[in-house]
């Protein structure tokens, strides 16, 4: 039986940024998320659409969001959302996030479920976990 087509065909997260140019170069230069289209309106309006790969939703009970916070950070710390990226290499992209000003929160971590995570809050406000699959 083949399932019937998906009504949803991509996620986009629209995050609004104060300092854009700041948002900008941490997920399009230093995260490397590449640019696939940008445009300006009326007032300085612009926004740009960064390619983030594959995405998903991922639901989390608190008891699941506890336990993740106590395994990568030691201690509760997720907002509502929290995005998370897979990367090649965990400790490297965490570190060129923090040296362009993200703050380190935790990590990296080897998890229980064999990837490599860390945590950082990043530009516009947004939380990250940075994650390697180690068995990958």
């Amino acid at each position: 039986m083949t399932s019937p087509s998906p009504a949803v065909h991509q996620l986009r997260v629209v995050v609004e940024a104060e300092d854009f140019e700041h948002a900008l170069t941490m997920y399009r230069d230093v995260l490397g998320l590449t640019e696939l289209a940008a445009f300006e309106g009326d007032g300085d309006a612009r926004v740009v659409i960064l390619d983030a790969g594959r995405a998903t939703l991922e639901l989390a009970n608190p008891a699941q969001v506890d336990m993740i916070d106590e395994i990568e950070v030691g201690r509760r710390v997720s907002p509502h959302i929290r995005l998370a990226f897979e990367v090649d290499d965990t400790a490297a992209v965490t570190d060129r996030l923090v040296a362009n000003g993200a703050s380190l929160i935790g990590g990296p971590v080897e998890t229980p479920w064999r990837s490599s995570n860390s945590r950082v809050d990043a530009a516009a406000g947004l939380q990250l976990t940075l994650f390697t699959e180690l068995d990958a």
